[in-house]
């Protein structure tokens, strides 16, 4: 059965610093309600919006990375609509249905696989206010408490072509787009709710459904496997699937009918009179292109032919931009890339939990753990100072306490034996202890790797590997 996914991504540009029409902060979190606001947000009669010159850059910046063209010339439509959180009734959008007024259209952008999904627009928009439903539930509430303090934050708005079939895809597309953003420094995405995503979904040619209220990238993919089965149990029945729009239930895991979908008539949209048509031009999309900072898949390529990492570690890296530059940092103090981004990838990320990745003061916060810590241990083992199994047991107390490696081994007496004496003693030791498994070693030469854990368990993994087999074998030839 085929289906039709197509995305609605918004994002606050919470880098802007103020709000799209007036001055009030675009920072309301943990804020008493309704006082992040004034009269030009809660649309007072008599007042005048003011656009915000850096949001309208930013947004400029998020159409060139999603290889969208801008346009000329941009202009600012009503959305006519009532709904509570709306304190002027209408909403402030670049949209239209009639013509290119939005500031980046027709764009492209690649994602996993050599696959790639067609842009339909960037628009520049404000974002409405918060609706608090008493209890939690807006099926279950008695009322409904509304705070302005986000209504008028800029917001950008991604609508891609329905070019998705598979929800996996929709959650890879979802990951790169957020690297994206935070590549660009436009919107800090840990902060709650800005950067969320509508779905809309149709199958078999019928009608669309849209899907809001989605708390998080993981659950558009599990809102969307389900709206999926809903439409397919439905067709398979011959039961109608309306166009309407659902709200994801995150408690039930459910979409449940919200209200019928409008149609683009509804809106009623017409020009901002109170914000003429603001010309572009080139100079601006020339001072755009020299703004752009280095774009994820740029730096991925910079990292696989200039640093020598796999695409795969890469990847894992360029995902998250706090990881990158976490590398990026490491590698300055000590340069062995491949040693370091495997300390980052495999080791480091394992003292990271879920939880973590969402702190706003960054996923690394949780653990005490900088740069200098993993150039130093990378360090020591590349020197043969000490072995990996000793590195990773001093990485675990590293992550709690904030001591340096070269500290840690001191206090844990950790360093790697060399000596080939103090070897040799150990390796006489073994021998004694375990008579049976040196008779089975002289016979069968890979018996020795019993010998030698035992020998790396007799000096506390402090023995070196390779020099330790070496004299093991060499014991074995001369008994």
């Amino acid at each position: 059965m085929e289906y039709k996914i197509g995305l609605e991504i918004h994002c606050q540009l919470t880098g802007a610093k103020s709000k799209l029409f007036c001055s009030c902060a675009c920072e309301y979190r943990d804020k008493e309600p309704n006082v992040n606001i004034c009269p030009v947000c809660t649309g007072l009669p008599g007042t005048l919006p003011l656009l915000n010159k850096k949001a309208v850059e930013f947004a400029g910046m998020i159409s060139l990375a999603l290889g969208c063209e801008i346009p000329e010339e941009i202009m600012f439509y009503r959305k006519n609509y009532f709904y509570p959180d709306l304190p002027k009734n209408f909403q402030l959008t670049q949209y239209n249905a009639y013509g290119i007024t939005s500031i980046g259209v027709d764009g492209k952008l690649d994602y996993a696989d050599g696959k790639s999904v067609r842009m339909r627009r960037v628009q520049l928009e404000e974002d409405p206010g918060r609706l608090v439903y008493e209890g939690g539930s807006m099926e279950k509430s008695n009322y409904t408490l509304i705070d302005y303090n986000r209504a008028g934050v800029p917001l950008v708005e991604i609508v891609t072509e329905p070019d998705f079939s598979d929800p996996k895809d929709v959650r890879e597309f979802l990951n790169k787009i957020t690297s994206i953003i935070e590549h660009l420094g436009i919107c800090d995405t840990r902060l709650e709710g800005s950067v969320r995503c509508d779905a809309n979904v149709s199958v078999a040619g019928g009608h669309r459904v849209e899907i809001k209220n989605v708390g998080s990238f993981s659950e558009v993919e599990k809102a969307l496997r389900y709206e999926m089965t809903r439409q397919k149990t439905m067709v398979s029945r011959d039961i109608e699937v309306k166009a309407e729009t659902r709200h994801w239930d995150d408690a039930r895991k459910v979409t449940k009918e919200s209200r019928s979908k409008e149609e683009e008539q509804d809106y009623r949209y017409f020009p901002e009179p109170d914000i003429p048509s603001i010309g572009l031009g080139a100079v601006f999309l020339s001072s755009l292109e020299k703004s752009m900072p280095e774009l994820p898949d740029t730096r991925k390529l910079r990292f696989v032919s200039t640093l020598g990492l796999t695409s795969h570690v890469a990847q894992v890296l360029i995902d998250n931009k706090e990881l990158a530059d976490f590398f990026e940092s490491t590698v300055k103090i000590y340069r062995s890339p491949k040693e370091v981004a495997n300390w980052i990838v495999t080791d480091l990320m394992g003292f990271v939990d879920e939880k973590a990745k969402e702190d706003p003061h960054g996923m690394l916060a949780s653990i005490k753990t900088r740069p200098e810590h993993i150039a130093e241990l990378a360090k020591l083992v590349e020197q043969n100072t000490i072995n990996r199994a000793t590195a990773k047991q001093i990485l675990g107390q590293m992550v709690k306490t904030g001591e340096m490696p070269s500290q840690l081994v001191k206090k844990m007496q950790a360093s790697k034996i060399n000596d080939a004496g103090a070897l040799e003693q150990a390796i006489d030791a073994v021998f004694s202890a375990e008579a049976e498994a040196v008779t089975d070693a002289k016979k069968n030469p890979a018996a020795a790797n019993f010998l030698l854990g035992k020998v790396m368990q007799h000096t506390r993994g402090r023995a070196d590997p390779k020099t330790t087999l070496e004299l093991i074998h060499r014991k074995l030839k001369e008994s």
